[in-house]
């Protein structure tokens, strides 16, 4: 039964999957200048229209793929959970592969970061709770909004603050970091996906199966919001192609260090917001190259 098997994960590793975590962000950090979002305070539509995507449209629509496919509790809450989250640590990067607007990718990175605080537990504890199933395993568990909060500030805002602060005075140095520190978080945070999926290997192979179809829908879904409301808000092609990945590459790194740390490593929880750490770059990739063939105007 996917709703009782448990991920291991040691305290830790849970640990060092926090460090990751805050590295990955500080690399993204170190890329941003304050002149990067006052861009956005004169003509504030494609970021308003983003975090609307981001933080409403995608937990829409991840609740009517769980009322339409209804899958177990654990899966129910892992899709919401990873939806929750706010924007992945490669999206940056794929935008610019795909000759999107990077200062708005990493813009709404950047808010949908800070807004997470907040928005993130309140979107588990909205949505999850509209689920029968899921609402039941959120009550058996007693998540505490507040230390999700405090958990997400500190992982993630903290590193974003450092980040900044050592751009605005040392610009310097952050341009030999940049790039070495990108490429090398990302490589150990896979690596680390990797070696706790080998850890529970058996775990994976029993449930992965089913999960991944949903994964794979559920992502499409985001892509596809993104871009359908882009579209109707009448932004710009190059505008559009962050927000359409934006809102399709999610932070599951966050969703793990929350399902290991507030759900216990629950499994079904835990093999979705894996899975999504996979599909969602490989997916990303696949996009930028062909939005990449089309030069976006501006």
């Amino acid at each position: 039964m996917m709703d009782d098997a448990v991920v291991s994960f040691s305290a830790g590793s849970l640990m060092l999957l926090n460090c990751i975590l805050a590295v990955v962000m500080f690399s993204i950090a170190i890329d941003l200048k304050p002149s990067d979002f006052r861009a956005f305070t004169k003509a504030p539509k494609p970021l308003i229209i983003g975090l609307i995507s981001q933080f409403l449209l995608l937990p829409v629509l991840t609740y009517l793929l769980v009322i339409v496919v209804q899958p177990q509790a654990s899966v129910a809450l892992g899709l919401i959970l990873v939806a929750a989250c706010p924007g992945g640590n490669i999206s940056n990067f794929i935008t610019h592969r795909a000759g999107g607007n990077t200062a708005l990718s990493v813009s709404m990175t950047a808010f949908s970061t800070v807004g997470a605080i907040l928005l993130t537990p309140a979107n588990i504890a909205f949505w999850g709770s509209l689920y029968p199933p899921s609402a039941s395993l959120l009550r058996s568990t007693q998540i505490d909004p507040v230390n999700i909060a405090i958990t997400v500030g500190l992982m993630l805002i903290l590193p974003l603050i450092l980040g900044l602060t050592l751009n605005r005075k040392h610009p310097a140095l952050t341009a030999r970091l940049r790039k070495p520190l990108q490429w090398i978080s990302m490589a150990i945070f896979v690596g680390f996906i990797v070696i706790a999926l080998a850890a529970n290997w058996s775990i994976f192979l029993a449930f992965a199966g089913g999960i991944a179809g949903l994964v794979i829908v559920h992502n499409a879904l985001g892509l596809g919001g993104g871009y359908a409301l882009a579209t109707l808000a009448g932004l710009s092609p190059f505008d559009r192609k962050a927000v359409t990945i934006e809102t399709g590459i999610q932070n599951s790194g966050l969703g793990l260090v929350l399902i290991f740390g507030f759900f216990g490593g629950l499994g079904g929880m835990a093999i979705v917001a894996a899975f999504w750490g996979i599909w969602h770059a490989i997916s990303g990739l696949l996009l930028a190259q062909l939005m990449s063939r089309t030069r976006a105007a501006r």
